[in-house]
Parts: structure tokens; sequence; C-alpha cells
């Protein structure tokens, strides 16, 4: 860990780049800036494309339900892809990046930018494919909504936290989870039939335990649904624990059912499951390492075992997050330093991976990872060199390919195929 980084962990500027207030710079967002901001290359902006048509008329859905999505494009047309930046960063984007990628080839085609959304660091997409959600990531921080069809901000609400890093639509379509990294808290947020949010109806700050080596409070990094449905994982760096809760479907409370604790200064960051449900892997930001844990659904008790290799031999790295196959046989980890993906065999029915090697990521600083829904492709959006990279996934031995040049992206931190 260099100077720079150990003095800002922990903690944030209370303003933006430019004094503004509300838009402070969290220690993760100074992280990926350090020595970056030079390499950014702006990303050319051209008229976005047509609004998608609407779906044909059906059934009127029930109370609380959402329509199903559209038919999807053909295998071979070009597919939808959103990035994430910061706007309020030195050379960073002005909204959340618009493009098509080749399914086929992987090459991306820029298309635009959509503005009106600050700091759009992270995003998710509906289970029904028709809204777009972005963090916030600011001092007063919130989550935004994106109607697709035709690209409408259709608002934003607050967290009750400050600088939001990570969000995840519940499976049933309902609730919009957040996690606030400068605060250390969790939110919950209603979804209506249209996409819209409603006003958050719980948030929960991680007051205990005590803050690990290095840390200053709790920072959540995480939140997301275990593959039961029953049970939500928020992972935090700053306490070293992924705590478990219980989430009540009908009201959007919370309830804490368990903790799990990762090894003082391990710095967990990002939790992935294994298709089986059974296990996870945890990808721990500060001591360079990863984990398998065991979960059990009917608790939602997560067990975290013994520390492995990033893959990143020794020197400064940062893991990001972890990707696993849709059949569970391969997992992919992003390492911020060693400028690399690691590549694991997963074994034993999820219980164990096994490091198989890295490949060169063609990018510096991959803050994040992401597998195009047939899981042909992998995109890796590179923060300080302002690309976002692209490798063709050989699903029978789990290699990466490089498929063609970087695109370039303003401070590309997230990157979302659709």
């Amino acid at each position: 860990m260099d100077e720079e980084e150990r003095a800002v962990r922990g903690g944030s500027r209370a303003t933006g780049r430019d004094g503004e207030p509300g838009t402070g710079w969290s220690r993760r967002r100074f992280v990926g800036a350090v020595a970056g901001a030079a390499a950014v290359v702006a990303v050319p902006v051209t008229a976005a494309e047509p609004p998608a048509p609407a779906a044909p008329a059906g059934p009127a859905p029930r109370a609380g339900e959402r329509t199903a999505a559209r038919p999807p494009r053909g295998p071979d047309r070009p597919r939808p892809l959103y990035l994430g930046t910061y706007t309020s960063a030195q050379g960073g984007g002005a909204g959340v990046g618009l493009a098509e990628y080749d399914p086929a080839t992987g090459r991306i085609t820029g298309t635009g930018t959509l503005t009106g959304v600050p700091d759009p660091s992270y995003l998710a997409v509906h289970p029904d494919g028709r809204t777009l959600y972005a963090v916030d990531e600011r001092q007063d921080g919130a989550v935004t909504a994106v109607r697709l069809a035709d690209r409408k901000v259709l608002g934003a609400r607050g967290t009750g936290g400050a600088a939001p890093c990570h969000l995840s639509v519940h499976p049933r379509g309902r609730w919009l989870l957040s996690a606030n990294y400068q605060s250390g808290s969790v939110a919950v947020h209603p979804i209506d039939a249209s996409g819209a949010l409603g006003e958050r109806t719980a948030v929960v700050t991680h007051t205990s335990p005590a803050p690990g080596p290095g840390q200053q409070g709790p920072h959540a990094h995480q939140f997301v649904t275990a593959p039961d449905g029953g049970h939500l994982l928020a992972v935090d760096l700053g306490t070293d624990t992924v705590y478990s809760y219980r989430l009540d479907e009908r009201h959007g409370t919370l309830t804490e059912v368990a903790r799990a604790h990762a090894r003082p200064g391990a710095g967990p960051r990002h939790l992935t499951f294994h298709p089986g449900g059974r296990h996870a892997y945890l990808a721990n930001e500060v001591d360079d390492t990863v984990a398998v844990c065991a979960y059990d659904p009917p608790t939602g008790r997560l067990t975290i075992g013994a520390p492995q290799s990033s893959g990143s031999s020794g020197g400064t790295n940062y893991p990001a997050q972890f990707l696993v196959t849709a059949d569970g046989s391969y997992a992919f980890l992003a390492n911020r330093g060693h400028n690399s993906i690691a590549r694991y065999a997963v074994e034993d029915s999820g219980a164990r991976l096994r490091l198989l090697g890295t490949v060169p990521v063609a990018g510096d600083f991959p803050r994040q990872i992401a597998l195009s829904p047939d899981g042909r492709l992998l995109f890796a959006a590179n923060q300080r060199s302002g690309t976002v990279t692209v490798f063709h996934v050989d699903r029978e031995g789990g290699g990466l390919r490089l498929a063609g040049g970087p695109f370039a992206s303003p401070v590309a931190v997230c990157a979302l195929p659709l």
C-alpha cells in the first residue's frame, strides 16, 4: 500500500474538485485517480440511437409486478452497453456513456451520453430490462432511475448516506439495494410498476465491529441478494465483515441475521456467488487475497475460508471484482495494480478455486468487469487509462482472448452489457 493510499483510506474530501458541495471524493475514487488523470481519453459523443420500439400490448400486470421485457434482439445484432464514470473527476464523463457492442466480434461503438445523472460510478438494470439504475456517488448520496425505452430520467432518491458505490436489484424486481461507502451503510428503495424509485424504506449503518487496521470507520462496498432470494449480503471493507440480512418483502425493512468476519485487515470488497448457491468468492482489496466462502441458505450464514492468491505475484495490487461463468466452471478476478484478470477453475461443486494464471487486461486499473448475457464476452472498465477492453471467453477451457483494441471511455469505472 503506497503512502497516498494509506493517507486517504477511510477518509474523503467534503467538496469536489472544484470545491462545490455534495461532490465529495471518497477514498475509493482517490485510489483510482492517483497517477491516472493524464491517461484519460475522452470518448467521442455522437447522436444517441433512436428509442427502442414499445413492446406490444398484453395482459395488465398484477399489482406490484412489472410487465415482461420485449423479445431480445437477434444473436448477431448490436447489443447495448452502458458505461459508468465520474462526472466531477478531472477528465471524467458527462453522464452515463451510451454504446453498442457486436456480440460476435466484441467491437464497441459509442452512440452518445445520457446526461442528468451525476457521478454514475455503478450501474444495474431491472430484471425486465426496461429500467437502468445508477448510483450518484457524491457526499449527499442518491440513486437514479432511467427508463431505457426513451432514456428519460425518472428521478433520484437519497440513500441516507455518503458516496454510494454499489447497487443491485432484488431478483423479484420490487426493491433496489445500495451500499454507501463513505458512511458505511446500506439502503433499500421500493421500485414501482414504471421502474421509478420510492422513498427509501430502510437504511442500516454498520456500527460494529470496530474498524479494521488502517480504517477510520465502516465502508459498505456491496449489497447483493443471495441465490436463495431470502437473504441480502452486505460486504464492508472497513469492518472486515460480511453482514447477512433478511428482507421483509412487504415493507422493505432489514433484519440482521448473521455476520461473517474476514481476517483483520483483509478489506473485503466484492462477493460473487457460484450458481449452485452454496458457495461464494470474496475479493479482499486491502491484503490482496481472495477466499472461498461456504453459504447456508436456510440461515443466511456465510463462512469465509482461508486466504488464497489473487495471482498478482506480489507488488501493489487491489483485487476488485469476481465473475463466475453461468455453468459454474470458471471464475475471473479483476486485479488493479497488477492490471490483469486472474483465471480460476472452479472445482468440487464450487467449494474450491484453482488458479490457472493471469491475462494482461490491456488497460490501467480494471475497476470492474462484466460478462455479456450469453457469456461469450468479458468487459473490463479500466479507470486510469479511460478505456474498456473486451475479451472472448473460451467456455470450454476458461481462456481469455483480447477482442481488438481498447475503446476510449473517460474515467471508465463500470461497463454494463445487455
